[in-house]
């Protein structure tokens, strides 16, 4: 595994040969998320995973997520060399590769979102007005449970304790700044109406239990857009690819190995 920094404020690590494939966390995780997939994955693909701006060794990207997903695509140009890549993103890291996807459309030519969608409810907005609220007024660790039971199912947490510490000590390393500016970009974002401009074709997918983006979200992603594949995986939540991880790589490299 390579590490390296591109366009000098970006932290990205490489792994594997062949066409690049990039991974973007979730808010309530980290790239470390993906270590469980990332070996078969390289089989096939050049792993790139980047710490988002403001995780990780990545500088935060000020004014929104459009400036976080703009700072994403000029380090994916980079590190590619320019080359079309295909994309993954988890949660968070889904929604700043659609946006990626809308505002460079010749970034990426295959696209996966796993457990994420184009606008929440009422109730999700909520959710995330409340979760950076509380963070704010009495820290992360306030809501830490709260976002561990966002990531993972209960039956789950208690039948993995090692990984839930690992989890919640990956969450309780994030900058709150970044994580409340985040919770208000997720707050108020509405996508839907764009999603017909996204040229890439795409596989949907989503945890059976995942209460922070509920399949609901994702079917109506999968709906709106111009080609897609909508894929439901059973007996997971928000980070399938920490509960499924062989499922989880099977459905994507099904979907992407086509492509030459």
């Amino acid at each position: 595994m390579q590490s390296m920094f591109v366009d000098g404020r970006v932290a990205v690590t490489a792994s594997g040969d062949g066409r690049p494939l990039v991974l973007l966390h979730s808010l309530l995780a980290d790239a470390a998320s993906f270590d469980r997939v990332i070996p078969a994955l390289a089989r096939d693909f050049r792993v790139l995973v980047p710490d988002l701006p403001g995780f990780g060794g990545s500088a935060p990207a000020p004014d929104g997520l459009e400036a976080v997903a703009d700072r994403v695509a000029l380090a994916v140009r980079e590190a590619t060399g320019g080359r079309p890549a295909a994309g993954l993103g988890n949660g968070y890291g889904g929604f700043v590769l659609l946006l990626c996807a809308l505002r460079h459309p010749d970034l990426f030519d295959r696209l996966v979102f796993a457990d994420c969608g184009a606008c929440f409810s009422e109730p999700g907005r909520e959710a995330f007005r409340g979760m950076a609220r509380a963070a704010r007024e009495k820290g992360l660790a306030a809501i830490a449970d709260t976002a561990m039971r966002r990531l993972f199912a209960p039956a789950f947490q208690a039948a993995h304790p090692a990984l839930m510490t690992e989890r919640r000590a990956a969450f309780l390393r994030t900058d709150i700044d970044v994580f409340q500016a985040a919770c208000a970009a997720l707050a108020g974002l509405d996508l839907r109406a764009r999603l017909s401009d996204v040229r890439a074709p795409a596989l949907v997918l989503v945890g059976e239990h995942d209460e922070a983006t509920p399949p609901a979200m994702a079917r109506e992603l999968a709906a709106g857009l111009p080609d897609a594949r909508f894929v439901m995986l059973p007996d997971c939540a928000h980070v399938p690819q920490l509960q499924a991880p062989e499922t989880f790589a099977r459905e994507v490299i099904a979907f992407l190995r086509p492509v030459p």
